[in-house]
């Protein structure tokens, strides 16, 4: 891949791209942003998140690589999203709903004002 990533691309980062992403080193990296920094002809700074196996960010980094070493990715799955939760309970929500229905939970949080 000797074009230059954009915000979104899944690649491989290995010893192709730079060598402190040798052998074991090497990881899957989803691309937020490019930076515009001037660097070495045919170098650049990416920023973006390190996937497991599972295509779960794991961590943000911002990287130097090569860009003639950049490949993209193959064979790691979307990332599963994870259950809607609720941002908030009342104290008297007691997870059936009666809170709910009854506004009590509204009216604890009006009085707590």
């Amino acid at each position: 891949m000797t074009v230059r990533p954009s915000p979104g691309d899944l690649l491989t980062i290995d010893g192709r791209a730079s060598v402190q992403f040798a052998g074991d080193r090497a990881l899957t990296f989803r691309v937020v942003s490019v930076s515009d920094q001037p660097t070495y002809h045919g170098w650049i700074w990416l920023t973006g998140y390190v996937l497991n196996r599972r295509g779960e960010a794991t961590a943000k980094r911002e990287i130097y690589v090569q860009l003639a070493g950049l490949r993209p990715a193959t064979g790691t799955p979307a990332p599963r999203r994870s259950r809607a939760t609720r941002p908030y309970a009342s104290r008297n929500d007691q997870g059936d709903g009666s809170a709910a229905r009854d506004r009590s939970g509204l009216r604890a949080r009006a009085d707590a004002r």
